[in-house]
């Protein structure tokens, strides 16, 4: 039966009906239409591109923009994204397909891992461990996320750890909510400070023609200072919930989170112990995350290689904990399909991108921006650059890709402004980072919210005073280092 009112629909559900908010999938498909049908007003045009082999891949070439013949995307276009946001339809080559995949083999993983009972346990056993001090764990792993953000760039990365950290927080009396801005704002933060991140600052420095470590000092103060904004907002917002759970933002699902992230059952932290099955399987879960990390901070690897490594340790738990044949593979299917919905919006966030780039119109915009920044003094051209950014991340979540399209075009501006190249790099980075705590195209986000069951604008509810803070707090470092 199809719901038609609220009491039809499934609990976790209600609140996001409540809030007549879109879901993630209408957004983002309106967003692939919206983009389309931009492409029947904005001029097609491109500008010439050659290889950079320090970036590794082809760089427009200022000064040769050139407006092409308009290549209107239709109805069939439109309908083609959500696919072509997988793989090229055409040719064939991999788009955000292997990310999807990722996705799914993590959702296999955590179904394993949970059918052991190990991570309920384990909760609950850490939970009581930590009676009274649970509000230091949110700086504590926000802190370790930044430093994942800031050094390789951490992002789908961390959908791995949203099924994990929610019951956690949930058990210690805060919200859902608080789950996801732990993870997604820890790393989010580490990306917007990036320090040594090989996907957006040396990227970007090098498609600038300077060092990657210029603008060091300036990036530092962004990590320490915007983490410290960050984990302290928070703290504060966790602490107010667990005072008063009807000040969440998500209060009308409080009961129905704890349903699906608790398993229907209040947390007996006094009476819970591991055994020693349990035990090992936390070993391997654990090892998992940190051969993960290594993997793709030091070897190069990327999802395949990731999602082997969970398929793989999916097939070493089962045989630890004894599942059977029919029950592991049971549970792994049962735990993919948990996550099919966050895997489907994967593809409609790319899609958004792919209508950009068949329809012409993505250098058309930046060739806008170029024109825009000429000759205004030091001040204004920074903060201008940024705010160029920050409308460009919509379009471009990819750190490395807003790089490797904007750099090479707004770098060499700053030579007429009077203000240092590692400035510019400074300023798209922040810009990149902040959209990406909200931006409705990146899958990080989007996918985040689906596994927390957090509707995007409660998300938005939550989370706008302190993009504020951060915006005022990154237009004070760059002011000022313009000035230095």
């Amino acid at each position: 039966m199809i719901p038609t009112n609220e009491t039809d629909l499934p609990e976790e559900h209600k609140g996001d009906l409540a809030s007549r908010f879109p879901t993630a999938y209408t957004i983002l498909f309106g967003l692939i239409v919206l983009m389309a049908a931009l492409t029947w007003v904005i001029p097609a045009g491109q500008y010439q591109r050659e290889t950079n082999e320090s970036v590794g891949r082809e760089v427009a070439i200022p000064g040769t923009y050139q407006e092409t013949e308009a290549n209107p995307q239709g109805f069939t276009d439109i309908l083609l994204a959500p696919v072509a946001g997988f793989y090229d339809p055409d040719s064939y080559l991999a788009n955000a397909i292997d990310v999807a995949l990722f996705v799914l083999f993590l959702g296999g993983f955590l179904g394993v891992t949970n059918a052991t009972g190990a991570i309920d346990t384990g909760i609950k056993t850490a939970m009581r461990h930590m009676a009274g001090r649970e509000i230091w764990m949110i700086p504590i792993l926000m802190a370790l996320f930044a430093v994942g953000g800031t050094t390789y760039g951490m992002a789908e990365e961390t959908l791995a750890f949203y099924a994990i950290l929610i019951p956690v927080v949930i058990s210690a009396g805060y919200d859902a909510v608080t789950g996801v801005a732990i993870i997604l704002i820890g790393a989010g933060i580490g990306v917007l400070g990036s320090t040594i991140n090989p996907f957006a600052t040396v990227i970007a420095s090098n498609a600038a023609s300077i060092p990657f470590t210029d603008g060091l000092v300036a990036r530092f103060v962004l990590l320490i200072g915007g983490l410290v904004i960050c984990a302290a907002y928070v703290m504060r917002y966790a602490h107010r919930v667990k005072a008063d759970p009807e000040r969440s933002v998500v209060a009308r699902q409080r009961e129905a989170h704890r349903r699906i992230f608790l398993q229907g059952h209040e947390a007996e932290f006094a009476d819970a112990r591991l055994s020693t099955t349990q035990k090992l399987v936390l070993v391997v879960f654990g090892l998992t995350f940190v051969i993960m990390i290594w993997g793709v901070s030091s070897q190069g690897w990327w999802m395949a290689r990731m999602s082997a490594l969970f398929l793989g340790a999916a097939i070493v738990i089962g045989l630890l904990a004894r599942l059977g044949e029919k029950a592991l593979t049971g549970r792994f299917v049962d735990g993919a399909r948990d996550l099919l919905g966050v895997a489907l919006v994967v593809g409609l966030a790319r899609g958004i991108v792919v209508i950009m780039e068949q329809g012409l119109i993505a250098d058309t915009i930046l060739h806008a921006a170029e024109q825009s920044v000429g000759g205004l003094s030091n001040l204004l051209f920074i903060n201008l650059v940024f705010w160029i950014e920050v409308g460009m991340s919509f379009f471009v979540p990819s750190s490395s890709g807003l790089a490797v399209l904007s750099m090479p075009i707004l770098a060499p501006l700053a030579d007429f402004a009077g203000v240092g190249r590692e400035l510019v790099v400074t300023a798209y980075q922040s810009a990149n980072g902040l959209v990406n705590l909200i931006n409705p195209t990146f899958a990080v986000v989007v996918g985040g919210l689906a596994i927390g069951r957090v509707s995007y604008d409660r998300w938005l509810a939550f989370i706008w005073p302190l993009l504020v803070i951060l915006t005022l707090f990154i237009s004070l470092v760059l002011c000022l280092s313009a000035l230095l």
